[in-house]
């Protein structure tokens, strides 16, 4: 009788929601890792040099490559979700290219962040103290070649959910698992080498494991093919370069509030850090469980020529979504010391840092419902290829973000910075809801036979 309510709805809504409750259990398991790294960061290294370090290196040199990745992901679970009407010797030599492609681009973005980071700090990191910039040029070490991983784990994982396979959502939690091993294991007075080799291995543990669970969905391995024939490239570059303007702005959220913070000093990028990453605690078990269960069911109602019902499933989750997110806010607002103490406040971390982080944590906490609820309508307008549209409320969101983080950091420090955040977001809601609720044309392609 429990699940009679889940019997009731239609099927496309069952395949969301039994989708959304597998993607928050293995989220559940990983932001408990995550979770737990924290802790160990926070008891090993308090608010600090080597966190402020630790954060404008992961957040500067995982800027590109989780760019592209959020670029690929959008466009490319589409396109593999509507290739199960091709032939296997097609879906296969498109996936061996991508491979190849995949490769090179990583390769090179490696090679730029590695050689191009003193000039980064030099920049950027300007308002970082010596010792965090002397740390943040060892840390590169790992970033680097993370870059290479990063774009072979976002296309693995793109396979798996074209396939409503989800198992990559718990794998998410590799590198913080490693993190955590190698911070305990390590012990005091060792500087950023803990967080260096556990972002390292983590990241290699990670893209294998997923390159082989791909493996089986697919029924073979991919091998990289460095040529570009596949007939799906022509589609794929289009949308893949008007999307990437709209990243490539939103891009610039997370170096834009790293600078800020690091010009603010007082150890602002880890107190930033801090509330940044126990919001994306919240996020990930709430919005994207629902975001990421989403898309590959809208693309395949989409490809069943059934746009308008898929536009009716979007809207009615996104505001439900909108519901639940401002019910999370108000607890984790009201909780908010309680939940930082717990999860941070030990060793070097001291309960002045948690009243601290715990007032910035507030304000970020505004995002929540404009965030749980575009994530949906994020997905319907991906499977609808409406990708010029998403790419221009993209840049109007950087134009929003931009101008709040300049007028109200410089009046409410790291407060602003969050603020800022979550007016970027209830812009972008409402930018989406708007051109969700005009209906779009969608042209299906003819079935191919096999």
């Amino acid at each position: 009788m429990r699940f009679n309510w889940l019997k009731a709805l239609h099927s496309d809504h069952q395949r969301i929601a039994k989708a959304a409750f597998r993607v928050a259990f293995f989220l559940l398991l990983g932001k408990a890792a995550g979770a737990f790294k924290e802790m160990a960061v926070a008891y090993r290294y308090g608010i600090s040099d080597v966190v402020d370090a630790y954060q404008f290196t992961m957040v500067m040199a995982n800027w590109i490559p989780v760019t592209m990745v959020g670029v690929f992901s959008v466009v490319l679970i589409p396109v593999l979700v509507h290739a199960k009407d091709d032939s296997s010797s097609v879906r296969q030599r498109f996936i061996n290219e991508l491979l190849g492609v995949m490769m090179v681009i990583g390769l090179g973005v490696a090679a730029a962040i590695w050689l191009l980071w003193p000039w980064v700090l030099a920049f950027a990191g300007k308002g970082l103290s010596a010792s965090a910039q002397q740390m943040s040029q060892e840390l590169v070490w790992a970033f680097a070649p993370a870059a290479v991983l990063t774009l072979l784990t976002g296309l693995h994982a793109a396979r798996l959910r074209a396939h409503e396979r989800h198992i990559n959502t718990l794998l998410d939690s590799v590198p913080a698992f490693s993190i955590l091993v190698f911070v305990l294991a390590a012990g005091p007075g060792q500087g950023v080498w803990p967080l260096l080799w556990g972002t390292l291995l983590g990241y290699m543990v990670q893209s294998a494991s997923l390159h082989y669970l791909a493996k089986r969905v697919d029924g073979f391995w991919g091998r990289p093919r460095f040529r570009i024939r596949a007939e799906q490239w022509p589609a794929l570059a289009h949308a893949a370069g008007i999307m990437l303007i709209g990243q490539i702005a939103m891009s610039f959220v997370g170096p834009i509030d790293q600078y800020t913070a690091a010009s603010l000093g007082d150890n602002a990028n880890a107190t930033l850090g801090y509330a940044s990453r126990f919001i994306s605690l919240m996020i990930g078990i709430g919005a994207a469980s629902v975001g990421r269960a989403a898309l590959p069911v809208l693309a395949d109602v989409t490809r069943r020529g059934d746009a308008i019902r898929a536009r009716q499933i979007a809207l009615k989750w996104s505001l439900m979504m909108v519901v639940i997110g401002l019910v999370i806010a108000a607890l984790a607002g009201w909780l908010a010391p309680w939940g930082v103490g717990l999860l941070y406040e030990r060793g070097a971390f001291t309960a002045a840092d948690t009243v601290r982080v715990s007032s910035v944590l507030r304000w970020g906490l505004l995002q929540l419902p404009f965030y749980f609820g575009v994530l949906i309508l994020v997905q319907l307008l991906a499977s609808q290829h409406r990708y010029g549209m998403m790419a221009t409320i993209a840049i109007i969101n950087f134009a929003v973000k931009a101008l709040m983080n300049m007028w109200l950091a410089p009046q409410m420090g790291v407060h602003g910075i969050m603020l800022a955040t979550s007016c970027m977001y209830a812009m972008s809601f409402v930018s989406y809801f708007l051109v969700a609720l005009k209906p779009a044309t969608i042209q299906v392609k003819p079935t191919e036979s096999k």
